[in-house]
């Protein structure tokens, strides 16, 4: 099994069914299933990685 590349922060592996699979840094699957690596880091370097906005301290906090 290949190791996992980060690509624009963005984790591209192959997963057990043989094909790669694109996943966010908070495991969510982003693209996938992709037939090549080359392909999942091709798609994976034209995503743009937005990380979550801060939480809100003050009297809205949840």
């Amino acid at each position: 099994m290949s190791a996992a590349k980060i690509i624009n922060g963005y984790t591209v592996a192959k997963a057990k069914d043989g094909q790669w699979h694109i996943t966010a840094a908070n495991g969510e699957d982003v693209s996938g299933p992709l037939p090549t690596e080359a392909m999942a880091v091709e798609v994976a370097a034209v995503l743009d990685y937005t990380p979550p906005a801060p939480k809100r301290r003050g009297k809205d906090q949840d």
